[in-house]
């Protein structure tokens, strides 16, 4: 049995994805509303202290969001690279000894039940419990 889940089947690498998807398009959009609002306004000469001075504020939120979104995507792609140099474990198959289990172990405990027959008889069995310790 592979004792690492591959790559598309672990949750942390599709959060990551995801995630880092959401960042870049999201500081991407703010960027691209932001810059040419304030362009037109500067060229116009129609814009005002907040637009001005906000929109740097805002232009620089975005490209930090985007720079945060683009270093996850590289970080998820050299995880994969990284992962793929990686050598698989191999399953091993281990011995079964059949005549441990024949017998009953030294911490069982017996309980006594009554089961009933069809007829109306009860029959006493017999159950194994294995103590827990």
């Amino acid at each position: 049995m592979n004792v690492r889940p591959s790559l598309t089947r672990s949750i942390p690498f599709w959060i990551l994805l995801v995630a880092s998807l959401a960042v870049t398009v999201a500081g991407a959009a703010i960027v691209a509303t932001t810059l040419p609002a304030m362009i037109a306004g500067l060229d116009d000469q129609t814009a005002t202290g907040g637009l001005v001075y906000g929109g740097q504020s805002w232009i620089t939120i975005g490209s930090g969001l985007l720079a945060a979104g683009l270093v996850g995507l590289f970080v998820l792609l050299a995880l994969a690279a990284a992962r793929s140099f990686l050598p698989v474990a191999t399953p091993t198959a281990e011995a079964v000894d059949v005549a441990d289990d024949a017998e009953p172990a030294d911490d069982a405990v017996f309980v006594r039940t009554d089961e009933v027959v069809a007829d109306g008889e009860v029959v006493p069995a017999r159950d194994e419990v294995t103590a827990a310790r």
